[in-house]
């Protein structure tokens, strides 16, 4: 039994060459999957991809001021010990 989280809510619709959709049903077939799953789990492999690869941020001249007043302060105990363990973690071992 599926949860509301795992249900499908919206249709995506689209317009393809023949051969765009007979490639796509051969490499779903592959993979074990449907049309449908295939497209759904590659746009979203792809679109996680894009937005991981985005670098500008957008803040308004405000926010930007703490952001910069925040990294030129000291660091609280809490982000401390975080740089410590993160530091820890990237030592080899041996």
């Amino acid at each position: 039994m599926s949860t509301p989280a795992e249900t499908s809510d919206v249709h995506i619709h689209l317009r393809a060459r023949a051969q765009d959709r007979a490639l796509i049903d051969r490499a779903a077939e592959l993979t074990g999957s449907n049309r449908s799953q295939f497209i759904l789990e590659a746009s979203l492999r792809d679109a996680r991809s894009v937005l991981a690869d985005q670098t500008g941020i957008l803040a308004s001249q405000q926010e930007f001021n703490s952001i910069l007043a925040w990294m030129d302060g000291r660091p609280t105990d809490q982000e401390r010990d975080g740089m410590i363990r993160l530091a820890e973690a990237g030592m080899p071992r041996g």
